[in-house]
């Protein structure tokens, strides 16, 4: 029951901030997802309630750890975004805590170009 209670407030965190967020054509909402194996990345244009581009791990294999897939997740969100011409975004970090795998993604995708 503990790991019940610990989604259902993680969703909640999520869903505070997101009515603080709203992600446009111009600067779309970032929204992280990390499973217990895999990361996940949305760009999501609220407005239209459409994902203009995503990127995942799910396709990686090797040996890398959990934290340098995050990484290498925020450099394919940011490349595809590159290719969207999408420069900059809002990060919603869907209720996580800014740190670890979460903080990971967020440093690849700046050093990729996005800004945020």
């Amino acid at each position: 029951m503990k790991t019940l209670k610990k989604t259902v407030n993680r969703i909640k965190r999520g869903a505070r901030v997101r009515a603080k967020l709203q992600g446009t054509a111009e600067r779309p909402r970032l929204v992280v997802f990390r499973s217990l194996n895999n990361h996940y990345a949305q760009l999501i244009d609220d407005q239209k309630g459409v994902t203009l581009a995503s990127a995942s791990d799910v396709k990686e294999k090797g040996k890398a750890t959990k934290v340098e897939r995050a990484k290498k997740v925020g450099a394919m969100i940011a490349e595809a975004a590159k290719e969207k011409k999408i420069t900059t975004c809002v990060f919603d970090r869907n209720g996580y805590k800014y740190h670890g795998r979460v903080k990971a993604l967020a440093e690849g995708a700046r050093e990729g170009g996005l800004q945020f």
